[in-house]
């Protein structure tokens, strides 16, 4: 998947909630392909953190690196989709007058 689309992050996605608000959210202007490798090496992550969490009885430590780390890629996931989701019709609309 080498090519370039120029679709990129509109950093619309919060994660990390305290009191209600969010604490970060994804950054805008990144190329989607690059987005979802690095939502991929978090999911990685995630999943072999899970794994050892699964062994590792003591403490909680591996669940909660896993669980910081699935929020993250799914926040950034969740903004990708944002931009490849098509629009209604009457939204796309009003976006091409505004302009």
């Amino acid at each position: 998947m080498n090519e370039d689309t120029g679709l990129k992050t509109i950093g619309y996605t919060p994660f990390n909630y305290s009191a209600d608000r969010a604490l970060f959210r994804v950054n805008g202007g990144v190329p989607i392909q690059e987005a979802l490798e690095r939502a991929s090496d978090l999911l990685h992550l995630a999943h072999r953190l899970a794994e050892d969490a699964a062994f590792e009885k003591s403490t909680d430590r591996y669940a909660w690196a896993a669980h910081f780390l699935l929020e993250m890629s799914k926040a950034v996931i969740d903004d990708v989709v944002k931009v490849i989701t098509p629009r209604p019709a009457a939204e796309s609309k009003k976006k091409s007058e505004a302009q």
